[in-house]
């Protein structure tokens, strides 16, 4: 076969990325090193300094949601991948079918849930806790003179950074578990059979052997939550009501909102796609040894 011949069916591909990659990327290059007149100018970073706050906060909210993440995720990938067929399978398939509905309805739902009229204030009224918290309350104001509030009828849920993280752990959990998951079912079951032959502890197998022959599942989930999470907007305006600010937010206020600015939208944007490349690299690291692990 000719290697022209061979390597035709490449080029869709290449200009595919090149339209919509490597062009995109480009402009948002252009436009963050250039002003409204065109002149080049570095002004647009500088301005970013009036929003460290912002920046600070979506790191904040992401690793907070990927943390939470890890720490749910994990023991539930490990319990599935020594669970039997058929339980893993429906357990798989319980687990992706919420990513089969639409991300916005999912995160609609969830204002109806968290609302102040939401589901759970109605539940938690209809058992009486309001009535008991108010109760307590003015019990305590007439013993210890305190001033706490005796007219409670809900709890502020909704609008919150905690609403917002809540959101951010629902939608990409899955993109936790799947991952860690794939690899452990994986793992050669005799590596784990001869540690535990030489004398290995249960806990000595899995901080020994298990969790590093796992690492690439777990820089693959943390990577998979961590980006979306820190460039999110729908799920912070949604279930933050603007109170939870985060990159995604300001970005498309500079493209779409009344702050139209486009210039400084691209440099925040360039900003974002460093700052997601550095940490992928970060943790690409963690996963270069893996597959050397050793019993010990």
């Amino acid at each position: 076969m000719n290697k022209n011949t061979a390597a035709l069916p490449a080029y869709p591909y290449v200009l595919w990325m090149a339209l919509f990659v490597v062009a995109p990327i480009i402009l948002i290059v252009v436009y963050a090193f250039t002003n409204s007149a065109g002149g080049v100018t570095l002004g647009n970073f500088s301005a970013m300094l009036s929003y460290a706050g912002v920046f600070g906060r979506s790191l904040r909210i992401a690793l907070t949601a990927t943390v939470i993440c890890f720490v749910i995720g994990y023991p539930v990938a490990y319990y599935l991948s020594k669970a039997g067929p058929v339980i893993s399978r429906i357990s798989v398939a319980l687990i992706m079918l919420p990513m089969w509905i639409n991300f916005l309805l999912r995160t609609y739902a969830w204002m109806s849930i968290l609302e102040n009229t939401g589901l759970i204030n109605q539940a938690l009224r209809a058992i009486g806790v309001f009535s008991a918290v108010n109760g307590v309350n003015g019990f305590l104001n007439g013993v210890f003179g305190l001033d706490l509030k005796t007219n409670i009828e809900f709890f502020r849920m909704i609008n919150t950074s905690g609403a917002v993280v809540l959101g951010m752990v629902y939608n990409y959990l899955p993109f936790m578990i799947l991952p860690i998951h794939s690899v452990i079912i994986k793992i050669d079951q005799s590596v784990v059979e001869a540690a535990l032959d030489l004398g290995a502890s249960p806990a000595k197998v899995f901080s020994k052997v298990i969790f590093p022959l796992s690492l690439p599942g777990v820089i693959s989930g943390i990577t998979m939550v961590f980006v979306p999470s820190i460039s999110t907007f729908i799920i912070s305006k949604l279930l933050g009501g603007g109170t939870s600010l985060l990159l995604g937010d300001l970005i498309e206020m500079q493209f779409l909102g009344n702050a139209y600015n486009p210039h400084l939208g691209s440099a925040i944007s360039l900003v974002m796609m460093v700052i997601v490349v550095l940490c992928m690299t970060v943790m690409s690291r963690f996963g270069e040894g893996e597959d050397r692990a050793v019993i010990m």
